[in-house]
Formats: structure tokens, C-alpha cells, sequence
């Protein structure tokens, strides 16, 4: 993990704009046993730990049904990301991609998307496992993974 300031080999730093007011309200925060980036892991596994999921009000009546869905997708904010990277080098080997070519969390708008299993909804806590974010981290939304039956847009 690269820390603040820090740059690899051949990676490209820019000076990013200030951030408008986007009108994001963060819905809850997610608890997980990691608190440093170097410990977390580079994409969650469904056999990863337990994880929780904690909406806050005014949002938890938005949680009924979420238990009629096996997988959610959860989009959070990554608030201890670096967002000025444009090209990452993430195997520290001097060879570089664009940040939008990778999944890494240093980007413009450091969105983390998760999809993960859900195990048992407790009120306004829910128990998921699959997720890769620190202790703390702000949730975003949930959605309800895709199904089969969602209608697709032709695009």
C-alpha cells in the first residue's frame, strides 16, 4: 500500500481539483476487523470474516426485503484512499496502469464496490462476509445483487 506522498516507480501523481458538493450522505459505517491499509485484503473472499454493516437512521426501514437477497452489492467511501495517483505501479515493478484500469483504491473518488453474501440481518445490522474495507469506513448504498430476472438495457 502506498502511503500518502509516496510514489512507486514511474507513478504519476497529479494535483487534484478541489472536490464539489456532490450531495453524498453516508447511510452508515462498516465494521471490519482490519484498521490499517497494509492489513486489509486486496478484494474480499466469501470465506473472509464476518463483517457488519451498520445503517443508520433515518435509513433502516430502506433495509426491508434486503434479507430476500443471498448476495448485496455494497458501495462505500474509501476515506483513507490517496486521490492523486493517475498511474499506479501495483506490483512496485516500475510498470504502470491508469487508475481506471485498475481496482485499486486510489482514484479521483475513492468508491469502493463490494459484492458480498449476506448472512443475517439483525434490526438495522447486517452480517456479510466479502468485504476488503478498513474499521470505520462510510457506507454509501446497498443494492441487491443482479438477478436474472433485473431487465438489462440495451445500450
Amino acid at each position: 500500500m502506498v502511503t500518502s506522498g509516496e510514489r512507486r516507480r514511474n507513478e504519476v501523481a497529479v494535483q487534484p481539483p478541489e472536490p464539489s458538493a456532490a450531495g453524498l450522505v453516508f447511510i452508515g459505517v462498516i465494521r471490519t476487523p482490519w484498521t490499517s491499509p497494509r492489513d486489509c485484503p486486496h478484494g474480499g473472499r466469501e470465506d473472509g470474516p464476518v463483517c457488519r454493516i451498520e445503517v443508520s437512521e433515518p435509513w433502516v426501514p430502506a433495509l426491508d426485503g434486503i434479507e430476500d437477497f443471498e448476495r448485496i452489492e455494497v458501495l462505500y467511501w474509501l476515506h483513507q484512499a490517496r486521490r492523486d495517483l493517475v498511474r499506479q505501479s501495483p506490483g512496485n515493478d516500475g510498470k504502470t496502469r491508469g487508475s481506471f484500469g485498475l481496482r485499486s483504491p486510489i482514484r479521483p473518488n475513492p468508491i469502493g464496490i463490494s459484492l458480498v453474501r449476506l448472512l443475517a440481518r439483525d434490526g438495522s445490522t447486517l452480517n456479510v462476509r466479502g468485504l476488503d474495507c478498513l474499521d470505520g469506513t462510510p457506507l454509501l448504498d446497498l443494492k441487491p445483487e443482479r438477478c436474472p430476472f433485473t431487465p438489462h438495457r440495451d445500450i
